[in-house]
């Protein structure tokens, strides 16, 4: 639990000349008040105004604000009054107080006026003192870090309202280690599995990400001392929430991401930002696109940086952001590096124009009654990555950035998304791959003529227009597999002596399809049609229910066939029990035995086999997959890839060698290549058994002198 020295220790190391006595006035009577009362983790209420006021603190705020924050639950949740606090601490802390209690204390009948009366409540008090805001953050940061106390059905609610209001408002307002914390914590409680598998992932990774961050660090240091310019170079992991939107946005699972280190060079003026720039340029390839000069265009927040991406040292994406330490201060702080209560100072009037975002709200909630349109106006200043566009009738609908005509189409109704093929956007035709703009008035055209396709999901973004769209193409595979599955099905029958019988309508077809444990007649069809379900085998059943007996007299060739057919080689791959079946490893992340498998029906080529993790088969549709194990009475080789990342030594190649052997793998294929900065980079494909093996050479590989990076391919 904080104390209240920490505070004032902190306060002491960025304002020596603080009235630290207002602080503790505040400590005592905030003491006083809350004495007895219990937080739901059974620590002294009092814990939650010191961790508030700790926060503030770290933001470097004025004794004043920190006060407020020891102060700020004293008149909701005690029986002391507005006047004693006025009384006691002088108007500005009363002010404070009065603004953070009215932010949270009104109710109203709907969802949509209680959150945009909540807003308004909270602009009004940020009219007054924008240190009410601060004091609000530093109090909804501590909430979230003990909402694991509340019911489970709270802490969703909580959290939302947290990642919809509080969250945005802290990045708009620049304050981005209070942004992220949140988000993070959000993440926690509202997509607890996606967090875990987050956390595990970066885990798993995390000594290969520290000896590529050293790498990392080493090489810009060396170039800059070339150059004589004195700079901290700072690298983290990005953070979990970071990492999820970039799931999300590209349609990835957290093993597919791989940039997920950021590198921060802090330097003493600008001049050097921009020399900086060029020298990891001339180290590292930039990627087109992805640098941005917020130094010279500043973000509406205060924020100033030169953000460029490069291709690292081993081949994959990492963001370097290159800033002064004045920008890092305002980075780390935002609004409340610029605020204009310190103590002494008079606000500039470039101090002012920071605060015009601030202004334009205030404007809102004067001009606009309606709480929903009030609500809407303030969330397309809060979220600038979500686009608002207008339907004809003046309804407003919110979107990810990027999306386009289609996702507006389903958003109104799936047939509207089926039967679209383009749009007016503002009076003008625009094609369905238009991106939306905030602002745009949408009508979308559609003809009867028209249906979805695969090449739609390639652009959209909604959850709901993918969604739909692939129900619709499993909906339209599934009458193709049917139509497929009774011409074979039929053609076999006929091959029977079968033909003349309407097998397809007789109690017996149906029959077989329970036996078959298929819902329906036409389920079974689909599979065969599919090639999940060998039409022979249904034929067989069904003979012997029309007292056909099986023909076992062999024409002459079927003689020379089966006289000079070969027997099926094994290749240790068993699909529902049955090893006999047409097999081909996917050559995309190419599986070995140990590893979870996933088959995929190939029309024509039998099953392919994936990694259940296998980006080729995420988007699969799930018709077309089928649970598959290994056979562990078969032993094959099977082939893997692997590179090695070392420096370059005398005699590493043979090292490695002698330990594939030790392992007794066979190498197939071997070849190396030396890059710029003396690394070596040797590419192995192996002959393996199975997965275990393949982890055991790559556990003793890692364990070689001056061996960086061992990766399978």
């Amino acid at each position: 639990m904080i104390r209240l020295n920490d505070i004032t220790s902190l306060v002491q190391n960025y304002h020596p000349k603080a009235d630290i006595e207002l602080i503790e006035k505040a400590y005592v009577f905030s003491a006083k008040v809350h004495q007895g009362q219990i937080r739901l983790s059974g620590e002294p209420y009092l814990s939650h105004p010191l961790e508030a006021a700790y926060i503030l603190a770290q933001l470097k705020m004025d004794v004043v604000c920190i006060a407020a924050g020891l102060l700020h639950d004293a008149v909701e949740d005690s029986d002391a009054s507005l006047e004693e606090i006025r009384g006691l601490f002088g108007e500005e802390t009363a002010t404070i107080v009065d603004g953070v209690t009215k932010i949270s204390k009104m109710q109203f009948v709907s969802k949509e006026q209680r959150q945009a009366e909540n807003v308004r409540k909270m602009i009004l008090a940020m009219s007054t003192d924008i240190r009410v805001i601060l004091v609000k953050l530093a109090d909804r940061l501590h909430n979230m870090r003990t909402l694991g106390f509340q019911p489970e059905a709270k802490q969703i609610r909580i959290a939302t309202e947290t990642l919809d209001i509080y969250a945005p408002l802290a990045g708009r307002m620049g304050i981005n280690w209070i942004k992220s914390s949140l988000e993070d914590l959000c993440l926690f409680y509202l997509e607890p599995e996606i967090y875990a598998k987050i956390k595990d992932e970066t885990a798993q990774r995390r000594g290969e990400m520290e000896k590529f961050m050293t790498e990392v660090k080493g090489i810009l240091s060396a170039k800059l001392e070339e150059s004589n310019i004195q700079a901290v170079i700072k690298a983290r992991q990005k953070h979990f929430y970071s990492i999820y939107r970039k799931m999300l946005d590209q349609d990835l699972n957290v093993n597919q991401v791989y940039d997920i280190l950021a590198f921060r060079v802090i330097v003493n003026s600008i001049k050097e930002c921009y020399e900086i720039l060029g020298h990891i340029h001339s180290i590292w390839k930039p990627v087109p696109g992805r640098f941005k000069d917020y130094i010279s265009v500043p973000k509406a927040n205060m924020y100033q940086s030169l953000h460029t991406t490069v291709i690292g040292p081993l081949g994959q994406r990492m963001e370097i952001q290159i800033r002064t330490w004045e920008m890092n201060r305002v980075a780390e702080s935002g609004i409340a590096a610029h605020w204009k209560y310190k103590e002494g100072s008079i606000a500039t009037q470039a101090d002012h124009k920071q605060f015009t975002w601030l202004q334009q709200l205030l404007d809102w909630q004067k001009n606009l009654k309606d709480p929903q349109e009030f609500l809407e106006s303030v969330k397309m200043d809060l979220f600038p990555d979500d686009v608002y566009v207008f339907t004809p009738r003046g309804e407003v609908k919110s979107f990810p950035k990027g999306a386009t005509i289609i996702d507006f189409a389903y958003s109104i109704h799936s047939e509207i998304g089926e039967k679209c093929v383009g749009a007016k956007v503002n009076g003008k035709m625009v094609p369905l791959r238009y991106q939306l703009k905030n602002g745009n008035i949408v009508e979308i055209t559609t003809s009867a003529k028209q249906h979805p396709n695969k090449d739609w999901l390639k652009f959209v973004k909604t959850s709901r227009a993918k969604t739909k769209i692939r129900q619709w193409i499993r909906t339209e595979e599934r009458e193709e597999g049917i139509n497929f599955g009774r011409t074979i099905l039929e053609k076999a029958l006929q091959q029977e002596g079968l033909g003349q019988i309407n097998v397809l309508k007789s109690e017996q077809i149906a029959a077989v399809a329970k036996e078959l444990s298929f819902h329906s007649v036409e389920d079974l069809i689909a599979q065969i049609g599919f090639g999940k379900t060998s039409p022979r085998q249904v034929v067989g059943r069904i003979k012997p229910r029309f007292d056909i007996k099986a023909d076992r007299s062999q024409g002459l060739v079927s003689k020379m066939v089966s006289r000079f057919r070969k027997p099926r080689p094994e290749h240790g791959i068993k699909v529902n029990g049955v090893s006999d079946m047409l097999i081909h490893f996917a050559k995309c992340c190419s599986p070995l035995p140990g590893e979870r498998v996933v088959g995929f029906i190939t029309r024509g080529r039998g099953i392919t086999i994936h990694l259940e993790s296998c980006a080729h088969i995420q988007n699969a549709d799930p018709d077309r997959l089928v649970p598959i194990s290994w056979d562990p009475t078969t032993k094959e080789s099977y082939s893997a890839s692997l590179r090695v990342t070392s420096v370059e030594r005398k005699g590493i190649l043979a090292d490695i060698s002698t330990i594939i052997s030790q392992k007794d793998a066979n190498i197939i294929h071997a070849e190396v290549k030396t890059t710029v900065d003396n690394k070596g980079i040797s590419f192995f494909t192996l002959e393996v058994e199975s997965y275990k093996q393949l982890q055991d050479i790559v556990s003793a590989i890692k364990k070689v002198k001056n061996v960086l990076i061992v990766e399978r391919l």
